[in-house]
């Protein structure tokens, strides 16, 4: 029997053509990666050490990042470039800022309410400006860092709440039999909202997904959570740089929790909603 012989070129036939048109990595488009053949809407374009990579959400929500190589992905069944979009976002129907809510193009920030709204740990506090940012400029409402909840029964007494002058706390880790639950009780009142996410820390807020891990680690009871954290998904045991990660996967309210999404909404509601004395 002749034997086959075989050339020494083993490229799948659909990298071994002639290039693709670019296409830009515009969001919710949805593409087909060519070699596993996920298909889902694209979340985010990042650059990484390694290059360019797009994150595709498919029909169940689910995550993956691949790389933007030449003629990696399928769109209405031809081969495609995915390339790293660049200019304003085409014009279409009314915009949405980071947290869902109906862009208003123009808008100015109104002047801020006497209302405040208070956010424990400077993590925290970057994460909801991330997200609510555009919201809360406009509803004029000022987030304030909250050092360590420890602080907050002298806060409270020292901003003097009131009918139009409402204050909302965000705390980590708000648990019955907490020391953080114990003081959030001390000063709740008509006028002052503390609520918190069960998360050890606000990192744990982010899905996974969104940052590329299957899950968060696991770190015992006294060990520094987030170096632990950093030690378990192979990071470098740098905070900083761990965070600024962590905070670049974020795009909107679809990389959060719900656990802390509803949280941030009731405490905007409640500074921003007329007192009903």
């Amino acid at each position: 029997m002749r034997s086959r012989q075989y050339g020494p070129d083993l490229t799948p036939p659909w990298k071994n053509q002639a290039p693709a048109p670019d296409v830009p990595a515009e969001r919710d488009l949805v593409v087909e990666e060519a070699a596993t053949g996920f298909c889902g809407a694209v979340v985010r374009c990042e650059k990484t050490a390694e290059g360019l990579t797009v994150t595709l959400e498919d029909r169940f929500g689910k995550h993956r990042v691949f790389p933007m190589v030449p003629r990696g992905f399928l769109l209405e069944g031809r081969v495609v470039t995915l390339v790293r979009p660049s200019g304003p976002a085409p014009a279409g129907g009314p915009g949405r800022t980071a947290s869902g809510s109906v862009a208003v193009p123009g808008a100015r920030a109104r002047v801020a309410r006497e209302s405040r709204i208070y956010v424990e740990g400077r993590h925290d506090a970057e994460l909801v400006e991330r997200v609510w940012g555009d919201d809360l400029r406009i509803e004029g409402v000022v987030v304030e860092y909250l050092e360590g909840v420890d602080d907050l029964p002298a806060i409270v007494a020292d901003f003097a709440p009131g009918p139009d002058r409402r204050l909302g706390v965000l705390v980590d880790h708000l648990l019955p039999g907490t020391k953080e639950h114990r003081i959030a009780a001390r000063v709740t009142g008509p006028h002052v909202l503390v609520v918190g996410h069960p998360y050890i820390d606000v990192w744990q807020a982010v899905k996974p997904a969104s940052v590329g891990i299957p899950a968060w680690p696991a770190v015992p009871c006294g060990e520094d959570f987030k170096l632990g954290t950093c030690r378990r998904l192979a990071w470098p045991e740098d905070t900083p740089a761990a965070w600024k990660r962590i905070l670049a996967s974020v795009d909107s309210y679809k990389d959060l929790e719900p656990e802390l999404l509803g949280r941030v909404e009731e405490l905007i509601d409640f500074v921003t909603q007329p007192d009903q004395e």
